[in-house]
């Protein structure tokens, strides 16, 4: 955009600008966008239009005494992006439950990552072992002869961690026998636990992620423990970043749409909208959903927990249209929008439009008007 500022005073008239948002055509609208224009209409060049659009509309009076500059009128895509303030962190919420009976003699600490098939805590000194699972708790001892969800869990672990092959258990299978009996004998004699070829319960803490790590130690080392006790709280390693949405845009966002993360640092990485939730929260006067983005370069966000971010989310694209900053929009008096084209011989038209996609990331909009081409200049505030 073009930084050259002018100041015009030609015959005066009665200043209209009212600082209305644009209704694009048939597409989402961002309420957050209000603010920006107007804030952005007020500040711009004072515009009047008694009955714009008549015979003589392109000779209507200005007046201007407001310094502007010039922006470009350009065409290519142009992207329907809502800028959100969400937060960094970790996927997933769980709560480790207790099924031992003791005294609770080593816990984690806060950050730490225990990965499947490996010690959580210790009660009474033996070892609790945490097993990728589903999010059916372990509910009873593990013995052969016995069938249903949580043995299939147990099988698919087992499998998992390389105490048996797919050969001799189906990791589907929902049966404990000589195979799965065998594979849990073994997996007693790595992680130094007696024999028995069983898995008594609170032996094994079943959890539905690959690796934990921890958030907090709800018990103290030393302390007494009971069979339903939280004893830990974790998360799942995969990183992801959340946003509570407004409850009135969240037909506008969908699982796909394309995202931005950009962190404190300024740098920024992509990831994709992985589940919109369908029940709404309210806090004080603002309702909201959660919104949950999958980053495809998670490596790249670090390790901090609960970061503030900034996401933009690319809901729609229109290809290959006019675009104009949106500071460029001036309210009509009769309802509706113009720009203000400056020929190079600085003369001003007023060239009403109409509004298509807009960009919050970019602060541009989309636009189409008789006479309006790309590579024409429009005047917007100076900054």
């Amino acid at each position: 955009m073009s930084q050259t500022e002018v100041s015009t005073e030609t015959e005066a008239s009665a200043p209209v600008a009212n600082g209305y948002r644009p209704r694009p055509r048939s597409r989402r609208r961002w309420p957050a966008v209000v603010t920006v224009l107007l804030l952005l209409s007020a500040g711009a060049a004072t515009v009047v239009v008694l009955r714009p659009w008549e015979k003589d509309a392109e000779q209507a009076a200005y007046q201007n005494k407001t310094a502007f500059a010039l922006a470009d009128v350009t065409k290519g895509d142009i992207s329907a992006t809502s800028l959100q303030n969400g937060k960094l962190g970790y996927a997933g919420s769980y709560k480790v439950v207790n099924n031992a009976d003791g005294k609770l003699t080593d816990a984690p600490s806060a950050g730490q990552v225990i990965k499947s098939g490996k010690p959580i805590y210790r009660v009474d000194g033996k070892p609790v072992i945490f097993m990728t699972g589903s999010y059916l708790p372990a509910y009873r001892a593990l013995n052969w002869g016995l069938k249903g969800a949580d043995v299939q869990q147990l099988n698919a672990a087992l499998v998992a961690l390389k105490y048996a092959t797919k050969s001799q258990i189906d990791p589907d299978s929902d049966y404990f026998g000589k195979q799965t009996y065998w594979a849990v004998w073994r997996f007693q004699k790595a992680v130094k636990l007696e024999k028995t070829g069983s898995v008594p319960l609170g032996q094994v803490v079943f959890l539905p992620a690959k690796e934990l790590r921890i958030t907090s130690v709800a018990a103290t080392v030393g302390a007494g423990v009971t069979p339903g006790a939280t004893v830990l709280e974790a998360s799942s390693t995969e990183r992801q970043a959340t946003l509570k949405l407004n409850a009135s845009q969240q037909s506008q966002v969908k699982v796909g749409d394309k995202v931005t993360v950009t962190m404190p640092t300024g740098k920024s990485t992509p990831g994709v909208v992985s589940a919109v939730g369908k029940i709404a929260s309210t806090v004080g006067d603002k309702t909201t959903v959660d919104v949950f983005i999958k980053l495809s370069k998670p490596k790249e966000t670090g390790a901090l927990d609960k970061t503030p971010v900034q996401i933009a989310i690319v809901s729609d694209v229109s290809k290959d249209v006019l675009s104009v900053p949106v500071s460029a929009l001036l309210a009509l008096a009769g309802g509706g929008y113009a720009v203000e084209v400056v020929d190079a011989a600085g003369a001003h038209t007023l060239v009403r439009v109409e509004t298509g996609l807009i960009d919050d990331g970019a602060g541009r909009v989309e636009v189409s008007g008789d006479g309006l081409a790309e590579g024409q200049k429009v005047a917007v505030p100076a900054s």
